[in-house]
């Protein structure tokens, strides 16, 4: 093993001088706290009022971290990103909907996204969000009253609708599971999540018999999240199914953090990032050491955390491109990791989001705030994007020189 993250030839071959700049641009801004403070509450705001600002954030902040508008438009930067052995996984970004015709035109959107997904080479994986297909208040509903859970409840309506929710999952695992395509399931608020992961714990019961196609999403800047790893794992050896576990640190730090501190309960959230990357760690080679009854995606910028992982496959002889562990990143940051591991043959994705613009404007902003938020991480990506540019211009002059007739 030979993996250098520091590489930017390799990291930004797919990019084009203009594109690089532009992200030299995007993140510098993003380095600006009280800028992007600003900006995430007020686009929203914006987007609702009709004013023309849709072709500013198309060629900004929507040009780097999502596909495109339409499925279309993705398979283009989809194929560019298989010209360098980097896979993908697509999400279709709609999140925080009301009404059953959402949902339900949701669902229809997903299945689509899978049959998409089952004609390419290099899309293993969807992901998807429950508060895409259902209602954020059910799920709260449903998180803070431990009756609902075995479904005794004197509101037939609510049940009626839970279990819309669990039929529209069902019908996407059940394309999926035709279509050989993994689900991702994505994590949520730490006060809706019990009914996410109780509906993921199901679909998995159903469909990873044989192999993994459900996963869920494990945040571990939460500090329950560890054991409720290795609970999963003793529930899936219980019941006879595989399970099926992405690993990220987490998207919601300061709303969780917000949220506890004005209800006045304990934060779900780890004390210090060092205990978060602690937990992170050790949830990876949890996974690893159970390679055979885990699928594990490793979804980290932690330049630390995928070095452990690709080091642990080493130590034990299991092949970069072993069938049941994957890396990702965003589209859009850590192309440093992406494509250094591609190019030593791990299986490794973009994590692509698609989709309008005024639909994934809320994963946009989230965007916005982790990398204002998180420590080093504008900073790591703009000196990676200064270093490129500037070996670039060198080799350029150098070119220059070489074929001057003087």
């Amino acid at each position: 093993m030979n993996i250098s993250f520091d590489n930017t030839e390799n990291a930004f071959a797919y990019k084009t001088d203009k594109e690089l700049k532009g992200a030299r641009f995007l993140f510098s801004t993003m380095g600006f706290g009280w800028f992007v403070q600003i900006g995430t509450r007020l686009t929203p705001f914006i987007m609702k009022t009709g004013l023309p600002v849709h072709g500013i954030i198309r060629k900004t902040i929507f040009k780097q971290f999502v596909g495109g508008e339409t499925l279309e438009e993705t398979a283009d930067v989809g194929g560019v990103l298989g010209k360098y052995g980097v896979q993908v996984i697509l999400d279709y970004g709609v999140e925080g909907k009301q009404g059953e015709d959402s949902f339900d035109h949701a669902t229809e959107e997903f299945i689509r996204v899978i049959n998409y997904a089952a004609t390419q080479n290099n899309i293993p994986f969807i992901s998807i969000k429950v508060t895409g297909l259902a209602r954020f208040g059910l799920l709260q509903t449903l998180d803070e009253a431990p009756r609902l859970r075995s479904g005794i409840h004197d509101h037939e309506e609510e049940i009626n609708e839970w279990d819309r929710v669990r039929e529209r999952m069902y019908t996407i695992c059940e394309v999926a599971a035709e279509k050989n395509i993994g689900v991702l399931i994505d994590a949520e608020e730490s006060w809706i999540q019990d009914p996410v992961d109780r509906l993921t714990i199901e679909m998995m019961e159903l469909f990873n018999k044989e192999k993994v196609i459900v996963y869920n999403t494990i945040q571990l800047y939460r500090h329950d999240r560890l054991h409720f790893l290795k609970l999963s794992h003793q529930i899936a050896q219980q019941q006879g199914f595989m399970l099926g576990i992405k690993l990220v640190r987490g998207a919601y730090m300061e709303k969780e953090r917000a949220r506890a501190n004005d209800r006045g309960y304990a934060s779900p959230i780890q004390s210090d990032k060092e205990s978060t990357d602690r937990d992170y760690n050790a949830a990876v080679a949890f996974c690893i050491n159970h390679i055979e009854q885990i699928s594990v995606i490793i979804a980290s910028h932690n330049e630390e955390s995928n070095l452990l992982a690709a080091g642990l496959l080493n130590e034990r002889g299991l092949a970069h491109n072993h069938p049941h562990i994957h890396f990702s990143q965003l589209y859009g940051m850590s192309d440093n990791i992406t494509f250094n591991l591609a190019k030593e043959g791990f299986g490794v994705s973009k994590y692509l989001p698609f989709g309008p613009i005024r639909d994934v404007i809320p994963y946009l902003m989230r965007r916005a705030q982790e990398n204002s938020s998180v420590s080093g991480q504008t900073g790591r990506e703009l000196a990676l994007i200064k270093k490129e540019l500037k070996r670039r211009k060198s080799k350029e002059g150098k070119a220059i020189h070489s074929f001057s007739p003087l």
